[in-house]
């Protein structure tokens, strides 16, 4: 156990409507094995009960601060709570998430011994009861030149589409607050699609030292009601998401080669937009527009795998417009859900003679690559498994006809 007297770590907690998960939350990070910490809860203007518990919480123990706000959103509150941070390191936590007892202890003693900027770990993913495992591929401790020549190069994207090589997310790392000062109030509040990646990349870009763990600590809670099942907008969408890749632009060009930032984040941009639609785009006019599963056309009998986002996308799209004719939509993550007539059935519902093809939605090829043997093993015909299109041109042809410009901006008003 730590014996020092001051504060070390400052751990953030942005929340709003959680109510029902946040003492789990709160109850996970008192029990801290280390404890020289500050715990400050970001009130991001609340409507329910939030701010009581908060409230209530503090008043049980010194080392929590509690920021009551209007609602600004998820940026607004991390930055709230930097300002108000006194901690040498910076730990985010989302209030519906929970982490392991030697969660800061771990980090903390990385961060040290490495003489870190940035400390990496794994994490647990929990949904509907099922915990998965996700643990980073590239561990170890990496200098200024490494960082510069292997681990920004493949960040974004890492070869395969669209793997990243260090995770967008915020909450499995630990930041230095000297470092977090100078890049996150540069994020503008407006992005609020990607606000880790922002984060998280930009940061990576002033990092000169950095430690990558595969010891998962933090328990990511896979919600139902998190997931959006249908764009409000798609050209608010595309703006917000310019507003993202614009801005890593702006960060790592500095210290990346210019094809290599364009291709990362073209990339991005891509699997971004083609999660948020479903995959099949239209235009206003209701249109099609692109199809990036090859070979599967219009009125192909289809099955989908995958009730997360990208599968609900799938299906809210298609109930729509009605391009595919989905004739069951599976997973192994089997709950109750119904988008347009369709229900979740577990994956040994399928039988090849029923469809002509079947699309596993993700954008992660090494799930992809996971659930197409899975299948195969359970007599999936494989050459009905449908790929993503990723030819590059194909793809920048497509950026332009929305309205992307060179710098990744939503031009279309």
């Amino acid at each position: 156990m730590n014996t020092l007297n001051t504060v070390q770590i400052s751990v953030i907690v942005p929340i709003y409507g959680i109510e029902q998960y946040l003492p789990k939350c709160i109850d996970s990070l008192l029990s801290q094995s280390f404890v020289n910490f500050e715990l400050i809860l970001v009130d991001d203007g609340s409507p329910d009960n939030c701010p009581q518990i908060c409230d209530d919480y503090a008043k049980l123990d010194s080392r929590i601060r509690v920021i009551h706000k209007v609602n600004g959103g998820l940026l607004s509150a991390r930055k709230a709570g930097l300002k108000e941070a006194t901690g040498n390191y910076i730990s985010y936590v989302d209030g519906d998430d929970w982490v392991d007892k030697y969660y800061l202890d771990i980090l903390y003693k990385m961060m040290e011994a490495n003489s870190s900027d940035l400390v990496v770990t794994g994490h647990f993913r929990e949904f509907d009861g099922k915990i998965e495992t996700i643990l980073p591929k590239s561990t170890g401790v990496y200098g200024a030149d490494e960082i510069q020549s292997s681990i920004l190069p493949n960040a974004i994207y890492n070869g395969r589409f669209c793997e990243h090589g260090i995770s967008t997310y915020v909450w499995n790392k630990l930041f230095k607050r000297t470092l977090l000062d100078k890049i996150l109030y540069d994020v503008p509040n407006e992005i609020i699609m990607g606000e880790d990646a922002a984060i998280t990349y930009a940061y990576l870009s002033i990092s000169e030292r950095i430690a990558i763990s595969s010891i998962p600590l933090y328990y990511y809670r896979q919600r139902h009601d998190s997931i959006v099942k249908s764009i409000e907008n798609p050209k608010t969408e595309y703006y917000r998401l310019g507003l993202l890749v614009n801005f890593l632009k702006s960060k790592l060009s500095k210290v990346l080669d210019e094809n290599n930032l364009k291709e990362q984040l073209t990339y991005y941009l891509y699997s971004q937009i083609l999660v948020r639609s479903g995959g099949l785009i239209y235009d206003e006019n209701g249109n099609i527009m692109f199809n990036p599963f090859l070979n599967a056309g219009a009125t192909s009998k289809v099955v989908v795998y995958s009730s997360g986002s990208f599968g609900q996308h799938i299906l809210s799209t298609n109930s729509r417009y009605h391009y595919f004719k989905i004739i069951k939509w599976i997973d192994l993550d089997y709950h109750e859900l119904n988008i347009g007539g369709n229900f979740v059935k577990p994956i040994s519902s399928f039988n090849n003679y029923e469809f002509d093809y079947l699309i596993i939605a993700t954008i992660n090829p090494s799930y992809f690559d996971w659930i197409k043997e899975e299948l195969s093993l359970m007599g999936m015909d494989a050459k009905k498994i449908v790929q993503i299109n990723t030819d590059l041109e194909d793809i920048t042809k497509l950026l332009i006809q929305l309205g992307f410009d060179t710098d990744f901006k939503f031009q279309k008003n």
